[in-house]
Formats: C-alpha cells, sequence, structure tokens
C-alpha cells in the first residue's frame, strides 16, 4: 500500500494469472534466455582470463620484468646498475644477462637464443633452476662450457643430456678465407621445462663467462634484467634506472616485449564477449514479445485505468517496472549460475573426461592440465549491468505504446 501505484500494478499483473499461458511461457523463455547468456559469458571470460593469466605467469617465470641494455655495445657497468637496482625498493632481484641469436647442430640444427647467466644470481630474476627436469642449472660452471636445453628445443636437435652441441653465432671473425662464424662446441648438461613454448623451443642457456669468451666480449654484458614486486611498474622503474646510470640506455618491460600476444589475447576476449552477448539480446527479444502481448492482454485494465485517471507515464511505468523485474531476476539467475559453474568448471571438465574416456585438454598440445579459470569481479558486474541495459531497452517500446492506448477504443468491445 506504501509503494507508487504504478510499481504496485507492475507487481501485480507480474504474480496474477494470465488468460493466456502463452504469455507466461514466453516470459519464462526471457528469463532463462536471459540468465543463460549471462552464465555463458561469465563463464567463457573466466575461462579466457584463466588461460590469459596462465600463459603471463609462465612467460614471467622465465621472462624479466624489464630490461635495461645498451644500443649495440657491452655494458660494462653492469655492477652498478645492479648495486642501483637492487637499492630501489622497488626492485625484488636483479642479474646481468648475455642474448645472442645463434644455430645449434646436433643430430639436427635448429636456431635459439643462447643466453648467458650467471647462476647464482639467476634464481633473483626467474625460477629457471626450478624447471630442471634433467640435470641441475649449478652444472653451468666457468669454463665448463656446459649448455642447459629447453625440451623442446632438445628434442628438435636430437640432442640429449651428454651430447655436444655445437654452437654458431652471426658474429664472425676474420681470416684469410675472409669472415667465419663463431664455433664452439658445448656439452648438454641438463634440459628444463618451462611449459611455454617460446622457451621450451627457442632457448638455450650458459654461463655468462664462457659466452663472454666466445663473443670476445670482456667483461660486459647485454644488459641487466630486473624482477619487480610490482610487476605493472616494470616500466617506470627500468626508465628511472636508466636515467640513474647517466648513458643512452634501451629499456623494455614484459609488457612490450610480448605487445602483440596480450593484444590478441584482450581482441579474443572483447570478440567473445560480444558474441557470448548476442544470447542475453536474444533474451531481451523474447522480453519484447512477451510484453507487447501482455500489452495487447491488458488493454481493458488499461483503459479502465487511464479512465479512473492514470497518466499514461505511470501507465509507462507499470510495464516498464514488470519486465525490468524480469530483467533482474534472469540477471541474477544468470550470475548466481556463472559464478557455481565457473567454480566447479573443474571438476564437471573431470567428470565429463571420466564419463567420455578422453582428456579434453591433452597436455603435450595446450602445455595446461585442467581448465584454468580466473572469475574477475569487474567482468561479472559488467555483464550484469549489460544484461540490465538490454532487458530495460527491451520493455520500452512495449511500455510506450501501452501509454498509447486510447480508452475509448480499448473499452467499444468489451
Amino acid at each position: 500500500m506504501f509503494k507508487p501505484i504504478s510499481v504496485a500494478i507492475g507487481l501485480r499483473y507480474l504474480r496474477a494469472k494470465r488468460r493466456n499461458g502463452f504469455i507466461s511461457f514466453i516470459s519464462l523463455a526471457s528469463i532463462g534466455g536471459i540468465a543463460l547468456g549471462v552464465t555463458a559469458l561469465i563463464t567463457t571470460l573466466a575461462v579466457m582470463s584463466g588461460f590469459q593469466r596462465e600463459i603471463r605467469d609462465r612467460m614471467l617465470q622465465m621472462a624479466a620484468h624489464a630490461t635495461v641494455s645498451a644500443y649495440g655495445e657491452p655494458v660494462t657497468e653492469w655492477r652498478l646498475a645492479i648495486d642501483k637496482a637492487t637499492a630501489d625498493p622497488r626492485v625484488a632481484g636483479a642479474a646481468p644477462y648475455i642474448e645472442k641469436e645463434a644455430l645449434l647442430s646436433s643430430t639436427r640444427q635448429q636456431p635459439a637464443i643462447i643466453r648467458g647467466v650467471d647462476p647464482a644470481e639467476e634464481s633473483k630474476v626467474s625460477v629457471l633452476a626450478d624447471k630442471m627436469v634433467e640435470g641441475k642449472l649449478s652444472s653451468l660452471t666457468p669454463g665448463s662450457f656446459n649448455i642447459v636445453l629447453g625440451k623442446e628445443l632438445a628434442l628438435w636437435t636430437g640432442a640429449q643430456v651428454g651430447d655436444s652441441v655445437v654452437v654458431m653465432t652471426a658474429d664472425g671473425r676474420s681470416t684469410p678465407m675472409g669472415a667465419m662464424p663463431q664455433l664452439k662446441r658445448f656439452t648438454v648438461s641438463g634440459i628444463f621445462e618451462a611449459g611455454y613454448s617460446e622457451f621450451d623451443k627457442g632457448l638455450a642457456v650458459v654461463n655468462m663467462s664462457d659466452i663472454q669468451r666466445v663473443l670476445r666480449m670482456g667483461d660486459g654484458v647485454t644488459g641487466v634484467r630486473l624482477k619487480l614486486h610490482d610487476m605493472d611498474k616494470a616500466w617506470d622503474v627500468a626508465r628511472d634506472l636508466s636515467v640513474s646510470l647517466g648513458g643512452p640506455y634501451r629499456i623494455t618491460d614484459w609488457s612490450s616485449d610480448n605487445a602483440n600476444m596480450f593484444r590478441a589475447l584482450k581482441m579474443e576476449k572483447v570478440v567473445m564477449a560480444v558474441l557470448l552477448s548476442l544470447i542475453i539480446a536474444m533474451g531481451a527479444f523474447n522480453l519484447v514479445s512477451s510484453q507487447v502481448m501482455l500489452v495487447t492482454d491488458k488493454q481493458a485494465d488499461i483503459a479502465i485505468q487511464r479512465t479512473l485517471g492514470l497518466t499514461p507515464m505511470s501507465v509507462m511505468r507499470i510495464f516498464v517496472v514488470q519486465g525490468t523485474l524480469i530483467g533482474i531476476v534472469g540477471t541474477v539467475l544468470g550470475v548466481v549460475g556463472g559464478i557455481v559453474l565457473t567454480l566447479n568448471l573443474e571438476h564437471i571438465l573431470k567428470a565429463i573426461e571420466t564419463v567420455l574416456g578422453v582428456q579434453l585438454m591433452p597436455e603435450d598440445v595446450y602445455y595446461i592440465t585442467g581448465l584454468p579459470t580466473d572469475l574477475q569481479t569487474s567482468d561479472v558486474t559488467i555483464i550484469a549491468c549489460v544484461a540490465l541495459a538490454m532487458a530495460f531497452l527491451a520493455t520500452i517500446y512495449p511500455a510506450w505504446r501501452a501509454a498509447r492506448t486510447a480508452p475509448a477504443e480499448a473499452l467499444r468491445y468489451e
């Protein structure tokens, strides 16, 4: 009795039994369509966010958050750079590195990136030592000319632990026969598996002093790798370090090094969200149909309400309230269903695999066992708002049509 008259009548129409049961069926279909669309959208975006997080985490386990390097010349003051970096409270660790493109040859040839590291310092910026599946990272002692290969790289070159691998770099040396590439034989002392194809297939690790001797770099390095407490500040930290060193240095961070990949993942997520929003739109179209049919069914009631003094705007609010409530119910059911489905998706996947006797996510194909999910509050909020907005817009035309009902015309044949 304390509600506005339009809200009270709208709620009454929502609860009352209609003479035409088909209208009720379409209303239920509208609720189901909106709920299904919201559930599918929340679950899909959670899975895509989970894959994106998994790829990023695996990549950053081996890659630096930021790097500071010179333009084409070795960095000779790398010890000073590390001291300045570790003095920054934003930096969790810093280590020197050398990177060079090379061709590895054992029984087969395969191009790769040769990374020279100090095994004692590498743990400050990566978890390479924890990713070893054969051998140990500590085997990369100075002067041993040992090499550690990614699992896929070892497979492509046909090399195993104990085999010899010839490393050929493009840095030529002058000989009476002309410029000749640098060749050096290394012994495979270990194999690692990062779970990320770019490293498993394209990275080989050696001791920093060994590659310095091969490349005749003296005490210079390519640059300094940084690990931060907050990786979103990588660019700012690297820039501040290069400014404090006072020279022309090149700075990169994890987002710029992999900008194309993250841009593609983001675009896929946006496109998928737009496509799955069509399911919610279908529920909204059903809502339009049910409201139009309801307005037609309630022509006499509307006419009587108008003759009792109800304004066209109040009539319009009656059907806006009813349609919006249908949208709210569908959205709430969809949000609850999406959250529950996402939280139990791993168990559902295992149950399907058990029943069908197949593996839906083969580890050798996806590098990931199971189905990672990342349920983000912002995604759920945006999806709920979009669903509510669609439901509200779907009520505008039927409510406007109800407000234009002429009482005399509606009551002529009653």
